[in-house]
């Protein structure tokens, strides 16, 4: 990415959104993190529409066990996650606007606010691309402010979809995302044709800088996956194989999808 190329995005955005931007801090060139400690960075997923209870309480039990970060879980779910997890550290994260992100605004920080009520840590909400697309940059960045707002210091992310988006229409969201005070950007939901790239963790990173959460979604099924997505500038990753990846087993019923 050139700068004349970032310059051109940056200046199809309104003055609000170029300030916000350019007020945070310039950080240096992001140095990977190394891939030791693989579990610690892993949401370990489970969206699937057919989810039983049984399945939450596995997954949960499979976090505490290998001390991943997080399960990342449909919000009906959270109350048997809360119980699950009530004595570790392991947290709890859910979707919002999941998986197209074309709820209204109002819907989406209902859907926030009653997540974080119920016991969730963190939020992975998804980004209107239909709005994005259609140049309603105005729109997209309210919207993230507000569910930020109501987040109450919790995390929010900002699922981009990068599979329906161009290399510029990434650039726009990651700036867009930065400046209205999320907390990272995130590829994908695991339901578009395409997961994670290593070219897009790499831009995503050069946009929002070294200190902001870049989460790489979306086909992650290796080790050797997770390892280039993280070399790539990803400091979380959003696995259903998560087991696979760091060595416990082979894939189990719940590791299905394209998480």
């Amino acid at each position: 990415m050139s700068t004349s190329d970032f310059e051109k995005e940056l200046n199809l955005l309104s003055p609000l959104i170029q300030k916000r931007y350019l007020a945070q801090p310039e950080d240096s060139k992001h140095k990977a993190a190394k891939p030791t400690h693989i579990a610690s960075m892993i949401d370990h997923t489970l969206l699937k529409p057919n989810v039983l209870t049984e399945d939450v309480i596995s997954l949960c039990k499979e976090a505490r066990e290998h001390r991943l970060f997080s399960v990342c879980i449909p919000p009906s779910h959270i109350p048997i996650a809360k119980k699950e997890l009530r004595e570790s550290d392991v947290k709890i994260c859910t979707v919002v606007g999941f998986p197209l992100g074309t709820q209204t605004s109002a819907s989406k920080t209902f859907e926030a606010r009653n997540a974080i009520e119920i016991g969730a840590d963190e939020i992975d909400m998804v980004l209107n691309v239909s709005a994005l697309k259609s140049k309603k940059y105005d729109l997209v960045f309210k919207e993230i402010e507000t569910i930020k707002q109501v987040c109450s210091g919790k995390t929010l992310k900002v699922i981009l979809e990068t599979s329906y988006l161009t290399k510029e229409e990434i650039i726009l969201s990651c700036i867009i995302v930065r400046a209205a005070g999320a907390d990272f950007v995130k590829t994908s939901t695991g339901f578009a044709p395409t997961g994670a790239t290593k070219e897009d963790i790499e831009l995503m990173r050069k946009v929002v800088g070294k200190n902001f959460g870049v989460k790489a979604s979306g086909g992650i099924r290796t080790k050797e996956d997770a390892e280039i997505m993280i070399t790539a500038g990803a400091s979380r990753l959003g696995c259903s194989a998560s087991l696979q990846i760091i060595g416990a087993s082979k894939q189990t019923n719940s590791e299905q999808g394209n998480y």
